[in-house]
């Protein structure tokens, strides 16, 4: 762990008690099998999420934060360690984690927006008609979407069938939401449009997010806190606290976006050193 990691996360000033943890994360070791190998994808994780936090992994392309949070939606099953949530043992998916990927083709293509999300209500009898329909137009008025309730997603933008996504999630009530990298295939624009969309549910509904990216501007614009993982095997380099501004450390004088720039290359750069000096 860095220094960074003391600074305290934000979404929860003057707490005067230490807050029980809602996802604990304990030695977690991750692999998957490709056709040529047994891959790890990541090596004794740890870390906890409370309620209310906007948690974000970070790391390079390879490192398993994406194999990690399938793992935290119960679809792949640790080889060492545990994942408990609201402390039982995640061993399958169920309706207390809801993912939403980064491709919107998870939307049924046949039916409108709100019968997506209605769908999602009546799946396992949760509710009846009439309240998955209320409580589908609630939520998807909440994402700004309330006059393309009786539109088809082909007909809806990245960015709306984002938010459709999003809104689907949401009606669910989860205990956690799970978010792979969900405006990864958008435009600039409507991605920073996006994440301001995101922070102004999550102002209005205080949901537990664990959320998924390889940008450092996105991590330290939705994170609450920021866990660090290393190049493939992914391992934990540093957990930091973070305001949603990409604020100077007082110790270290640095901008919080260069030093996690620097925890998560000094390995990458040393490396590249070291070979390089064994070529000379």
């Amino acid at each position: 762990m860095s220094d960074l990691d003391t600074e305290p996360p934000t979404h929860n000033p003057g707490a005067s008690e230490p807050t029980a943890s809602l996802l604990e994360v304990r030695g977690v070791t991750l692999q998957y099998k490709t056709p040529e190998a047994l891959v790890t994808a990541v090596y004794r994780v740890d870390f906890d999420i409370v309620r209310s936090d906007r948690y974000v992994l970070l790391g390079p392309s390879g490192c398993g934060k994406s194999t990690l949070l399938k793992a935290v939606g119960g679809y792949i099953r640790p080889i060492e360690g545990r994942i408990t949530l609201n402390g039982r043992e995640i061993t399958r998916p169920g309706p207390d984690r809801v993912m939403v990927f980064q491709e919107f083709d998870q939307l049924l293509p046949w039916k409108t927006v709100k019968q997506n999300v209605v769908f999602a209500l009546r799946a396992g009898a949760r509710l009846g008609a009439k309240e998955a329909n209320e409580k589908a137009l609630h939520c998807i008025d909440k994402v700004g979407l309330a006059g393309f309730a009786d539109v088809y997603p082909h007909m809806l933008s990245g960015g709306m069938k984002a938010r459709v996504a999003i809104a689907r999630g949401m009606a669910m009530e989860p205990d956690i939401l799970l978010m792979d990298e969900p405006f990864a295939a958008l435009d600039a624009l409507t991605r920073r449009n996006m994440q301001d969309d995101l922070l102004a549910l999550w102002d209005d509904t205080r949901f537990t997010v664990l959320f998924v990216t390889h940008s450092i501007a996105e991590a330290v614009t939705i994170g609450s806190r920021i866990l660090l993982l290393s190049a493939h095997p992914g391992q934990v380099k540093a957990e930091l606290g973070c305001s949603g501004r990409d604020e100077i450390h007082p110790l270290t004088g640095a901008k919080l976006s260069d030093s996690i720039h620097r925890l998560l290359f000094e390995d990458i750069r040393e490396e590249r050193e070291e070979a390089g000096n064994e070529l000379a």
